[in-house]
């Protein structure tokens, strides 16, 4: 099977782009979750902004203080939020989807609940989708922002799969598993998604470049975690996205 773009992606860069849906798909993040809220809701913008939060069944006390979270927020910024409550652990790719399915954003951006990622980068973020270059926008962490440095052998292992990723699809990103994918409606509307866990990165990747999308990288600041301070992607998810490379580029 040839990866080649796709005739029916059909982009309208001179649609206006009026609204910014930021889906924060939430784990475990009692400690955090809070202020990266605050900082979502404070970015500057030049969009109606609309967060949905998805908690994907939290065991730390994070279910608790979310719904206060939210009504807070609301008061405090007049912020159009959702929140959606899973009923059992199904994984990040299984709570951006559920995310997307309440999104009703012009652009789509995917925000992690961790603090590794400054929401300061929206405006770098949107801009190639703004001007009408892009369809699709990466950060990248490892190129012209400031970034906490941390394990060699995750970045090795990060390295490689952005590397043997690029080799299947004849792209040449420099960080497919960053956190901050940022995509146009019509990406969201011409894709299914059906990775449950890291897997989506990898997918996310390889299907927007079949589709054809007009992708950009931007760097942007990493504050990265250690295991310690409640970081969760482990080796078994390193090894689960070359599975899921082979399974979208070959399978699917």
């Amino acid at each position: 099977m040839r990866l080649v773009p796709s005739r029916h992606f059909a982009s309208n860069p001179n649609k206006p782009l009026r609204r910014l849906t930021v889906v924060l798909p939430v784990y475990n993040e009692k400690t955090t979750v809070a202020t990266t809220v605050q900082r979502v809701l404070r970015a500057a913008i030049p969009m109606e902004l609309e967060l949905v939060i998805v908690d994907d069944f939290s065991r730390d006390g994070t279910r608790d203080i979310l719904p206060e979270l939210v009504q807070r927020m609301r008061e405090a910024f007049g912020a159009k939020i959702e929140l959606v409550m899973h009923d059992h652990n199904q994984g990040k790719g299984a709570a951006l989807r559920t995310g997307f399915g309440h999104a009703s954003g012009d652009v789509i951006l995917i925000q992690d609940a961790d603090l590794e990622y400054d929401p300061r980068d929206y405006p770098l973020l949107l801009e190639p989708i703004l001007e009408g270059y892009a369809d699709v926008v990466f950060g990248n962490r490892f190129h012209g922002g400031s970034h906490r440095v941390l394990y060699f052998w995750h970045y090795l292992s990060n390295q490689g799969l952005t590397f043997f990723c690029n080799l299947l699809t004849n792209l040449n990103l420099t960080d497919m598993e960053v956190g901050y994918k940022v995509f146009r409606r019509e990406v969201l509307d011409s894709l299914q998604f059906r990775s449950n866990r890291f897997g989506f990165e990898p997918e996310f990747t390889i299907k927007v470049a079949r589709l054809g999308c007009r992708i950009y990288e931007v760097p942007i600041r990493y504050h990265g975690r250690t295991y310690e301070e409640g970081k969760k992607i482990t080796w078994r998810d390193g090894v689960a996205a070359v599975w899921h490379i082979l399974k979208f580029r070959f399978f699917e």
